[in-house]
């Protein structure tokens, strides 16, 4: 699975190809798309992007770990965390593309 590697660069560069914008609109567009998402996930709402998924922001309570090569027990602080979520068209499509590889 050592598959390549989407940059924003890359991002920018697709729409240039399939939207016909300019190279300089195109990375406007795909930067505002990706401040937004990024502004809503810090202030903790939710982003679901329809046939893709959904970006959730989780908040995780204070534990005790353990360093694994020591085995000394230490304290991890409570801290929010992002998850997606990937809909089930998406999956669809990622497995119908595996099965097409085989």
């Amino acid at each position: 699975m050592g598959g390549k590697t989407i940059t924003r660069a890359d991002l920018c560069e697709a729409v240039y190809q399939k939207v016909g914008l300019s190279r300089t609109e195109s990375s406007e567009l795909v930067e505002r798309v990706l401040s937004e998402i990024s502004d809503c996930l810090v202030t903790g709402e939710s982003v679901k992007l329809s046939s893709f998924g959904s970006f959730v922001v989780r908040s995780k309570g204070e534990r005790i770990g353990r360093n694994p090569k020591t085995g000394e027990e230490v304290p991890i602080s409570p801290r929010r965390v992002m998850v997606f979520k990937p809909s089930n068209v998406l999956k669809q499509r990622i497995n119908e593309a595996l099965s097409n590889d085989k």
